[in-house]
């Protein structure tokens, strides 16, 4: 009878998900009494007062700190890989247990949104489990299948920013089924756990060495926030030239609006410069395609049949935002399904395609950093040609909507971006060329109160904010 009491509370507890690496519920909190500090002695009006001011900097410095959100998670058994995303920075804590062996991953500082999951997998990883340890931790744990092993050295655990984690197990090793591992009375938690090495070598996308936070652009913004507190904001600057950044909530999940467009784009041009696509192909307009809807185009006027070139089509997908063109291109590339293999190929692990545009319920997602690691890959001619890449910037040069982040900026800068429009919620990204040459990536999301024009004045502040500060800095010799 014990023993199935004590099944049992393993199980509400969520023992499948942790093994044995439960919180201890035997410590208790001591009630402290806040007069204590100064009840003891009589204290001067001077000190009571610095005091109290003292306690109520505390107080708003610690309403200001939130946890942070395990925002995605993907796992390729192709590559035996998980990406993870956080809205904001962590430093993961990671060990392997045996028999059967274990990855266990811990977040500290974060919460998950959801209930613990379970995603069974195949033949070398047998499942993931993600779930919440304690109200401060999140827990994911990768399951090896039964007879299979790996060593620590052999799982290569790197960030290309805090808050964006790549787990590759890179051996996954054949052994001998073993029994259970019975544990003597004096083992401890500790001693089970084979620590893996987290790697502190930042390079965003895989390709530019993260310099350091920018400070005080980083402060300035802070301000002019608070002046906006109405307004949800997720931002992610880059300067290729030094890879110093801003990042505030850069790793946050918007709905993706338009700006979904921009990598529908690159996809293409991928398929072009395969020779699965020619920018001369013709394609009609079917009634299946269409989005009928205010702000969505000038296609959804033409009549069914309509036949237009993918050179056409596309740049009425970017320069004027048309939602049909948008959807005859996705179709013409195989579907969601297919488009969204290839952003995650790219590490665009928080971009999503689940609808058909106009998706004005915001289901497509993304964020503002993965929106800069396709700028990072396109600036760096990681993803195309350079005659499709020419052209690219050529159609992202000629987009009409000017009132975003293009508004904060010199009238000598050309920016190649995508904008975004809901009525929730405004977004902007891409490449920043200054007058110099000095070049610097841009992603910004602004969840606002529906159809609130200061969202618009936000952005343009930031971006002057940006611009400003990024061209008083010295030159430098660019990174590769």
């Amino acid at each position: 009878m014990r023993t199935q009491t004590r099944e049992k509370e393993q199980q509400n507890l969520g023992y499948c998900l942790f093994q044995n690496f439960l919180p201890d519920r035997t410590q208790k909190t001591e009630k402290i009494c806040p007069c204590k500090l100064y009840c003891r002695s009589k204290i001067t009006r001077m000190r009571l007062r610095f005091f109290l001011l003292s306690v109520i900097s505390i107080v708003l410095l610690c309403s200001q700190a939130k946890a942070a959100s395990l925002e995605s998670w993907h796992f390729d058994p192709t590559q035996n890989q998980l990406d993870l995303t956080t809205d904001c920075g962590v430093q993961p804590r990671a060990f392997l247990i045996n028999n059967p062996t274990r990855l266990v991953i811990d977040l500290p500082g974060t919460h998950l949104d959801n209930n613990t999951i379970h995603q069974s997998l195949g033949t070398l990883v047998r499942a993931i489990r993600v779930g919440q340890m304690d109200s401060k931790t999140s827990r994911l744990v990768i399951e090896l299948a039964p007879g299979y092993t790996i060593s620590p050295q052999n799982v290569i655990f790197r960030g290309d920013s805090s808050s964006h984690w790549v787990v590759k197990l890179s051996s996954i090793e054949r052994v001998a089924i073993e029994s259970p591992q019975v544990l003597s009375p004096n083992t401890t938690l500790e001693e089970q756990k084979i620590p893996v090495q987290i790697s502190n070598d930042s390079t965003f996308a895989g390709i530019v060495s993260l310099g350091k936070e920018m400070s005080q652009l980083s402060s300035q913004v802070k301000t002019l926030m608070a002046r906006y507190n109405f307004l949800s904001p997720g931002m992610f600057f880059l300067d290729l030239d030094t890879g110093n950044y801003l990042d505030i909530y850069g790793e946050k999940v918007f709905s993706a609006a338009s700006t979904i467009k921009y990598p529908i784009l690159i996809a293409l041009f991928q398929d072009v410069d395969a020779g699965k696509v020619k920018l001369n192909d013709t394609l009609v307009l079917r009634r299946d395609l269409k989005a009928e809807a205010q702000g969505s185009g000038d296609l959804q006027f033409k009549p069914v049949g309509t036949r237009l070139s993918v050179l056409e089509t596309a740049t009425k997908m970017i320069t004027i935002s048309d939602n049909t063109a948008t959807n005859m291109i996705i179709d013409r590339l195989g579907g969601k399904a297919k488009l969204n293999q290839r952003f995650r190929s790219w590490g665009l692990q928080n971009t999503t395609i689940r609808h058909l545009l106009g998706d004005f319920k915001g289901t497509n997602t993304t964020s503002a950093k993965d929106l800069v690691r396709l700028s990072v890959l396109i600036a760096n001619n990681k993803l195309l040609s350079n005659t499709s890449h020419s052209k690219v910037m050529e159609i992202m040069h000629r987009v009409e909507n000017k009132s975003l982040l293009q508004a904060g900026l010199g009238k000598d800068a050309v920016f190649a971006h995508k904008t975004g429009t809901l009525g929730v919620l405004l977004a902007d990204a891409g490449i920043i060329e200054l007058p110099a040459g000095r070049r610097y990536l841009a992603g910004i999301f602004v969840k606002r109160p529906f159809d609130d024009l200061r969202a618009k004045a936000f952005i343009s502040q930031v971006s002057r904010l940006v611009y400003s500060y990024l061209l008083a800095q010295p030159s430098v010799t660019r990174l590769p």
